[in-house]
C-alpha cells in the first residue's frame, strides 16, 4: 500500500472533477481556486500558499518561496499549467518536499488533455 494513498486519492478524485468542467485551457490561479473548493465540498483538509522559509546556516531566510497547497499536512500539491511536466517541476516538488519535511508531493497540470496522464506522484 502507497503512503497516504487515501489523500492522494482523494486529492486526484477533486482534480479529475475540477477538469472535468473547466478542461484545459484556464490559468493555474482558477484551477487552484477551483481545486479548493472542490476540496472543501469533500472536507479535505487543506492549506493553500503556504510560505516555505529557507533554513541556511542556523538562520531563516524569506525567500518568497510558496507552497501551492498541503493537504491534512501530509501531501504537497504543485499545480502546473505547462505543456508537460519536466525534471524542473519534480526538482522543486522534491526541494520543497525536503524543506518542509513532507513525504509525498503531487504535480498536477492541468493542461493535459487527460488529467490523469498530468499528475505525477513523487515520495521520499
Amino acid at each position: 500500500m502507497f503512503y497516504c494513498e487515501e489523500v492522494t486519492d482523494a486529492i486526484i478524485a477533486s482534480a479529475i472533477e475540477v477538469h472535468k468542467h473547466l478542461g484545459p485551457g484556464l490559468l493555474e490561479s482558477a484551477y487552484e481556486e477551483c481545486l479548493c473548493h472542490e476540496l472543501s465540498l469533500n472536507k479535505v483538509p487543506f492549506k493553500r500558499q503556504v510560505d516555505l522559509p529557507l533554513e541556511y546556516k542556523g538562520i531563516s531566510l524569506d525567500c518568497g518561496y510558496r507552497i501551492d497547497m498541503v493537504v491534512d499536512d501530509k501531501v504537497i500539491i504543485e499545480l502546473k499549467c505547462v505543456d508537460k511536466i519536466v525534471p524542473v517541476h519534480e526538482a522543486q516538488l522534491l526541494t520543497y518536499m525536503k524543506l518542509s519535511d513532507i513525504k509525498v508531493g503531487l504535480i498536477i497540470n492541468f493542461r493535459s488533455n487527460l488529467i490523469r496522464n498530468g499528475i505525477r506522484r513523487l515520495v521520499l
